[in-house]
């Protein structure tokens, strides 16, 4: 873990700085470390991990959505929850969260997965894991991001307001117990992996649901179109 590399931009920084010096992120970067030293390949790359601060500054974000692991596989990950680069294929639930874009907003999806558009108009695309080994998915779980990014959403709960946290599946939903439902808007469903979308995701009409509420305190929608 080359901290050289790895920079968090600087309302982020204010916020989080304290917790780079805890015992659970002393320990994280010593985990880190020991792997890289095993030549173990982990996603994203070091300068990414931090992607969906540096894209979304801390008084800039609107809307939060929660992700679980970055993805595992080769050249996917990126440091925003869902989303992969130009050039490599969609992935399966980001396919699904399309086709609930096109039901809800008649916005047609793009030919790629790359959502860096929506998180520099303040959607932080937060995973609750911020590294994984390649092929491994949860393989960095409870090595103490989760207790970081715990931290971010306490942070944001009590010093922004009316913010909205989608919070697709059950993981996610756990990580947002700590919100204050009166303070923010909180949005629930399935998580729109193949296996759950069927659920609830299909119909729940998400991004109308954010652009309401943001509308309603006065801000401005997002624009969820994604260019090619």
């Amino acid at each position: 873990m080359n901290s050289e590399n790895i920079k968090l931009e600087k309302s982020w920084h204010k916020h989080l700085s304290g917790e780079f010096d805890q015992d659970y992120m002393l320990k994280l970067k010593k985990f880190l470390n020991s792997e890289y030293e095993k030549k173990k390949l982990i996603f994203p790359k070091g300068s990414e991990y931090f992607n969906a601060f540096n894209a979304c500054p801390f008084e800039k974000v609107k809307v939060v959505i929660i992700g679980q692991d970055p993805y595992h596989g080769p050249d996917q990950a990126h440091g925003l929850c869902f989303s992969v680069k130009k050039g490599v294929r969609v992935p399966p639930s980001l396919r699904n969260i399309y086709k609930e874009l096109k039901s809800d907003l008649n916005i047609e999806p793009p030919e790629h997965g790359y959502l860096q558009s929506w998180a520099d108009q303040g959607v932080l695309l937060l995973n609750a894991t911020l590294t994984v080994e390649s092929g491994k998915a949860g393989s960095h779980q409870k090595k103490g991001w989760e207790t970081f990014t715990d931290r971010v959403i306490e942070v944001l709960n009590h010093k922004r307001e009316n913010l909205v946290f989608v919070l697709w599946g059950s993981y996610a939903q756990k990580k947002g117990k700590m919100i204050d439902r009166d303070r923010h808007l909180v949005l629930e469903s399935p998580h729109p992996s193949p296996l759950s979308a069927h659920r609830g995701f299909f119909g729940s009409k998400p991004f109308s649901k954010i652009d309401q509420h943001l509308s309603k305190h006065g801000l401005p929608a997002v624009n969820w179109n994604i260019a090619d």
